[in-house]
């Protein structure tokens, strides 16, 4: 049956499978209940999502791991996401490729807000950029003057496509799941989302099919590898 994780009578292959699902695709837990059922596995909706909850992080840190480092050239953003009532905002930053840098869910959109996602940024990436691209919210100019005085800023609403289409995904799981509960779920949702779901969307339509197969075959085998990795560590 394969290696298990510790204290799991499943096997890893198992496991990952049911994460690798939910975070790719807009899946509800229930809906891979019944699709392991399909395959003749049964395993409750409950156990995917304690599954998903206790190893998906880990799997996404294994992924940033492994990922290239970012182009010194970033998209920033925000978007509003309403919770309970309540609006907060979901501050995104993409590299020229696409790729998602990093996420912060605040509740404001002001200069603090603004310095506390740059700091984040800063010290997950270990560099600064060339440059920045941003909408012409103010918050990221007065953060900038104070945290990367250097580093270009280019302005406009019509540069910064990139980041604006990359909520999309976000949106897309926000209405699978009827809305985020919390900003602190929402966080850690999308903290192990952006990462797994990029990793296996690598942009087909700018790859050959033969180039595309390839990249995603190498990309299942290296789920498979830090996968294994995450379970021993």
């Amino acid at each position: 049956m394969g290696t298990h994780h510790k204290r799991h009578r499943f096997p890893i292959d198992i496991i990952r499978h049911c994460v690798w699902l939910y975070y790719s695709f807009p899946l509800s837990y229930r809906d891979i209940e019944k699709m392991m059922l399909y395959r003749g596995i049964e395993v409750t909706y409950e156990t995917v999502r304690n599954w998903c909850q206790k190893f998906a992080q880990d799997y996404a840190n294994q992924i940033r791991k492994r990922r290239r480092a970012p182009v010194d050239k970033w998209h920033l953003d925000e978007v509003v996401v309403t919770i309970k009532g309540e609006q907060f905002y979901l501050w995104r930053a993409v590299g020229a490729q696409g790729q998602v840098i990093d996420i912060l869910m605040q509740r404001r959109r002001n200069k603090g807000a603004a310095k506390k996602f740059f700091r984040k940024l800063l010290k997950g990436t270990g560099s600064a950029p060339r440059v920045i691209v941003t909408d012409k919210l103010r918050s990221y100019g007065a953060a900038k003057k104070e945290l990367i005085p250097t580093v270009e800023h280019r302005q406009h609403r019509g540069l910064n496509n990139r980041a604006e289409n990359s909520h999309r995904p976000t949106r897309t799981r926000e209405r699978r799941m009827g809305r985020f509960k919390s900003p602190g779920g929402a966080q850690r949702f999308l903290s192990a989302f952006e990462p797994i779901r990029g990793y296996f969307h690598p942009h087909q339509h700018q790859h050959s099919a033969s180039d595309y197969r390839a990249t995603m075959s190498q990309r299942f085998t290296d789920w498979r590898e830090l996968t294994q990795l995450a379970s021993v560590a």
